[in-house]
């Protein structure tokens, strides 16, 4: 049998910490080299890290990047490197490098730029114009990186045509709900249409606001996986490719000698690599130590709840740890949106490593408290309770003559959420904790928050996360610990900002039930006024237009914001970019 050994090294590399990276990847071209690889790959941009953004306009660090790629170089051996960079000729460029022997074999550049959503490729980087297939003794392959995949009539598939039996796909492509099962399914009908074994191998890790979900794997020339890597952690996949298989599903295909015919052979380079010794003799992965080899996991696909949490639990973890901090601190209300965050902090960098702060006021509640008090518990994170009675006391005094004749408002309302967003940040200074903001998608999406509030902080954990998803979300934690660490009540209680006596958000929101699917429709699907409405039955013409209004006057709050977790189709940020100001109103 003619096969080919693949290790996929999924790793977790730090956009701009070059020696760091470098570190990290040749850990991993040691480690891989006990199994005996022919070929070892890394995912795009590796080196520099995705997405290096404007660090991209500095030629100090394309040159920095560039004596890295020499380093990584300097590791190499017997079996060939697929490493993600930035190479520099006349231009820059999204490439990946094949490195053997301490030498460049050669350097493909990325054909397909991204510029939607989260992306913005055509910013920085030329496209490339070459289709090489390598050629490794009795093997030929071909590398492409990320969107050049999702092309049917793409690089890979003229590289199968031109004699290529398996595609090496570098990726950095980031989580979002669905998008493991669009991925499968793609590169299933990829690899079935042109008889090509495609090797996905994708990043891990979090980076500002996008997380990696790394999940990296191997679908054979039938589209079917193979080999599947980890989700959500570095993984090294390891695995022999009957090559064999491929050439006999190509000999009972007589399409595709019709279709290589047209492929132009000067669009081709056959570039030779050297393959491993002839006389190496190679155990079987099973008995090297890898378990999987060929073999996926049958373990049950982990639901949604289990996969927005751990995208959310792995994006606050490096965000903190990525950016030097070791401890975090979060304003406790009682409410459901706070005691989220905390478990989700608890379990990213260590409850010994999360302090709560509980702020209370005149309007605060003895269930609030209790609630607060039974979280920290169950979380054993740390509590420290702040009043702010008397700091309220102190503003209302301060102001008393400027205000003198006005009735309370939502002024006196906002001051208390300031307020204790100042108490939060002069604990961050003087102990160097982050504060993580606690305000969900649905909250964020019509302005229901207060500008340098409950908004002041350093990274918003849940700003994509809507409201009714908080609630399953908790009660998956529940299940997952098999005992309630946030407390039932706070899962129960009708949600309320407690800044006056009674309150209760649907005093100004509609139910969260009513108001997410019209979020979803407007923010994630861009559908129109009208359209809203017929889809959902239930909901009246002038409360739909009230939302959307809502939404629209709320962006320069928005804009303000700290950064916080993709995990939707389309996140607020750099996913969705509007005008602060703009005078288009949709009608109905």
């Amino acid at each position: 049998m003619r096969t080919v050994r693949i290790a996929l090294c999924q790793i977790n590399p730090i956009v701009g910490d070059l020696e760091g990276n470098v570190r990290k990847i040749a850990g991993c071209i040691e480690r891989a080299e006990e199994y005996q690889p022919d070929i070892i790959a890394f995912p795009e941009l590796a080196i520099s890290g995705y997405p290096p953004e404007d660090l991209l306009l500095k030629p100090r660090f394309i040159q920095d990047t560039l004596a890295a790629l020499r380093e990584i170089q300097e590791c190499t051996g017997d079996a060939a490197v697929v490493v993600g960079f930035i190479d520099k000729r006349y231009d820059i460029y999204n490439a990946a490098a094949v490195l053997q022997n301490r030498k460049i074999i050669d350097v493909y550049h990325k054909m397909h730029l991204v510029n939607y959503g989260v992306f913005d490729e055509f910013r920085y980087f030329q496209k490339g114009g070459r289709y090489p297939v390598y050629e490794m003794g009795d093997v030929l392959f071909g590398v492409t990186i990320c969107e050049d995949i999702w092309y049917a009539d793409g690089p890979a598939s003229i590289q199968s045509l031109s004699g290529a039996e398996l595609i090496i796909n570098i990726n950095a492509s980031p989580y979002h709900i669905g998008k493991s099962g669009l991925r499968k399914k793609m590169l299933s009908t990829r690899a079935s249409d042109s008889s090509v074994i495609i090797a996905y191998l994708n990043t891990v890790g979090g980076q500002d606001e996008l997380v990696f979900d790394g999940q990296s794997f191997i679908v054979d020339q039938n589209g079917e996986i193979i080999a599947e890597g980890k989700q959500f952690e570095e993984d090294l996949i390891v695995a022999d490719l009957d090559l064999e298989a491929v050439f006999m599903k190509r000999l009972h295909d007589p399409r595709r000698r019709q279709q290589s015919i047209a492929i132009k052979q000067d669009m081709i380079e056959k570039i030779y690599v050297p393959g491993r010794p002839a006389s190496l003799e190679r155990g079987r992965l099973d008995s090297l130590g890898m378990s999987c080899g060929n073999a996926v996991s049958r373990d049950v696909a982990p639901d949604a709840e289990e996969e927005v949490y751990r995208a959310l639990v792995l994006g606050t973890k490096d965000y903190v740890r990525k950016n030097g901090f070791a401890n975090v601190c979060i304003g406790l209300s009682g409410g459901i949106d706070s005691a989220l965050v905390a478990a989700i902090a608890a379990d990213a960098v260590g409850a010994k490593n999360v302090t709560g702060v509980f702020m209370p006021s005149q309007y605060t509640s003895q269930e609030s408290r209790d609630d607060t008090k039974e979280l920290a518990r169950g979380l054993d994170i740390k509590l420290l309770e702040v009043p702010i009675v008397s700091v309220f006391e102190a503003y209302g005094e301060a102001l008393r003559q400027s205000f003198e004749g006005m009735a309370a408002d939502i002024t006196e309302e906002n001051l208390q959420a300031r307020i204790r967003g100042n108490l939060l940040m002069a604990l961050s200074n003087k102990f160097g904790w982050l504060v993580l903001t606690t305000g969900n998608k649905s909250e964020m999406s019509v302005g229901y928050a207060t500008l340098y509030g409950d908004m002041a902080g350093g990274f918003a954990v849940i700003k994509d996360v809507p409201k009714t998803l908080v609630y399953r979300l908790c009660r998956w934690k529940n299940m997952k610990e098999g005992r309630a660490v946030i407390p039932e009540r706070i899962m129960t209680k009708p949600p309320t900002a407690e800044l006056k006596p009674d309150q209760k958000d649907t005093d100004t929101l509609p139910p969260y039930e009513v108001l997410d699917p019209i979020l979803k429709l407007y923010i994630e699907e861009d559908k129109s006024l009208e359209e809203i409405v017929s889809l959902n039955p239930g909901c009246r013409a002038d409360n739909t237009e009230r939302v959307v209004r809502m939404v629209d006057f709320s962006e320069y709050k928005r804009r303000q914001s700290p950064p916080g977790i993709k995990i939707t189709p389309r996140a607020f940020g750099r996913d969705r970019r509007f005008p602060i100001t703009n005078k288009y109103r949709d009608k109905i």
